[in-house]
C-alpha cells in the first residue's frame, strides 16, 4: 500500500501509549489498533485531526506516501 502510517513512531516519540491515544481522541481501541497496523482503508479528517491535535503533529508525522515499486515499472511500459 502506498501510504503508510507512522503512527507508532509518534506514540513513542510522545511516550503515549495506543490506550490512552484511544481514550483522548475518544475512539475504540480496535479501530486505533487497525490504522496503526496498516489495516485501515480511510480515516475521517475529524479523526486524523483529533490525533494530531492530542500528539501535537501535523497529518504528514502521520503518513507517508511510499511508492509501490510494481506501479512504476508497469505505467512505464
Amino acid at each position: 500500500m502506498p501510504i503508510v502510517v507512522r503512527l507508532d513512531v509518534m506514540l513513542a516519540r510522545r511516550k503515549m501509549s495506543l490506550s490512552a491515544l484511544a481514550a483522548a481522541v475518544d475512539i475504540t481501541l480496535a479501530n486505533l489498533s487497525i490504522l496503526k497496523s496498516d489495516k485501515a482503508k480511510a480515516i475521517r479528517f475529524s479523526t486524523l485531526e483529533a490525533i494530531c491535535q492530542v500528539l501535537d503533529c501535523q497529518p504528514g508525522d502521520l503518513l507517508e506516501f511510499v511508492p509501490d515499486e510494481n506501479a512504476s515499472s508497469s505505467s512505464a511500459s
